[in-house]
């Protein structure tokens, strides 16, 4: 398409989690969460690797226990996105997954108990070169800052995120990214506006418990939206009341929508109305679920008829106006004409065809 924005993009330190570089120059990151139960292998072992399909860059598994610890050793060993260990209160289970070959650590310096204990884990975190991710919640705010500010708002996220931070600056540790979340969109925004300018590293960003698969998206775009068009923020997670897959899908339409990251099909496509030539509701339907590999950008217009169909058609590769007859555009030309019957079928042979030449196209180059 023609008309594209660019946000400029708020400067932060690039880490690594695993190979995936997180802030800086780095592509804003895409990831997700399990829920199945850690001790389960197999079960988290297939959600890993359904997530990964559906192109999440790196993936969160809750570690809650030194069993669950083992078993994060053996589901690390059978895929390759970078996994974050989520990790609450004990220290020994940081260093155990360090061992195992975590790539990130989700743990709160400030909360897993003596200095000696917070100085283990950062010096492990520093040796093995394992950033660590601070993640203040709402939810869980320190007791002394829930009577400070009587309830959560902006300035007590933040100020609970420094405390954290200071533990780590005092240690001289820098690799680490932060996030600040609360179900409340606006408390969630005015806090990471905040913190983006006290601070260098990355901010994972999220609306946290934003709902059901419906809700949560609406409430995460929104929200999510907000911020990365500040250009503020370097990795999404969506948290929906849903399969994690469709949390890595609504990431991406989130970023694509805001032109900052493309990825798979763009598409474009009328609320239609009885105007329409073709029932563009189910047309729409079933394409998304034939292109869901597709990991190309492209942009596909379907349109039921001719009132905008050939402005869109005009500004996309693929285009399809309906019409008597329905019409195909390629590259923004009109091409050949399309029946009904055989409509899905001949966009879906059409759109892998122009990925297929793209593909070919960037091997040669």
């Amino acid at each position: 398409m023609s008309y594209v924005h660019n946000i400029p993009r708020r400067k932060s330190r690039k880490i690594y989690v695993g190979n995936v570089a997180v802030g800086g120059d780095a592509p804003v990151s895409v990831q997700s969460m399990t829920n199945t139960e850690t001790c389960d292998v197999a079960a988290t072992v297939g959600q890993i690797q359904a997530l990964e399909r559906a192109g999440a860059d790196i993936v969160r598994v809750s570690v809650p226990s030194m069993e669950a610890a083992e078993a994060f050793g053996k589901i690390k060993q059978q895929v390759s996105v970078p996994l974050v260990a989520d990790i609450h209160f004990d220290y020994k289970i940081a260093l155990r997954v360090a061992e195992l070959g975590v790539d990130c650590l989700r743990i709160n310096p400030g909360n897993i108990g003596s200095d000696e204990r917070v100085r283990a884990v950062v010096e492990t975190a520093r040796d093995k070169n394992i950033p660590i991710r601070i993640g203040v919640n709402a939810g869980s705010l320190e007791k002394d800052l829930q009577k400070k500010y009587g309830e959560p708002t902006p300035d007590a996220l933040v100020e609970s995120a420094l405390r954290h931070i200071d533990i780590l600056d005092k240690l001289d540790f820098q690799d680490f990214k932060v996030s600040l979340k609360a179900s409340e969109i606006f408390m969630t925004v005015a806090a990471y506006r905040k913190l983006a300018t006290q601070i260098e590293q990355p901010l994972h960003l999220g609306i946290t418990e934003a709902g059901g698969l419906r809700s949560g998206t609406v409430k995460s775009a929104i929200g999510l939206g907000m911020l990365l068009a500040d250009g503020i923020g370097d990795t999404i997670r969506v948290s929906l009341a849903a399969d994690p897959v469709e949390e890595i899908k609504v990431g991406f339409d989130i970023l694509k929508s805001l032109h900052i990251r493309s990825k798979g099909i763009n598409l474009i496509a009328c609320p239609s109305c009885s105007r329409q030539k073709f029932n563009v509701i189910s047309v729409v339907n079933e394409l998304e679920q034939r292109l869901e590999d597709i990991t190309e950008p492209l942009d596909v217009a379907v349109i039921g008829c001719v009132v905008n169909g050939p402005g869109e058609a005009k500004e996309v590769h693929v285009g399809l106006t309906g019409g008597d007859p329905n019409l195909l555009y390629i590259d923004g030309k009109p091409n050949h004409k399309v029946e009904n019957a055989q409509m899905v079928d001949e966009l879906e042979r059409v759109i892998r065809a122009k990925v297929a030449a793209k593909r070919a196209a960037d091997t040669n180059n």
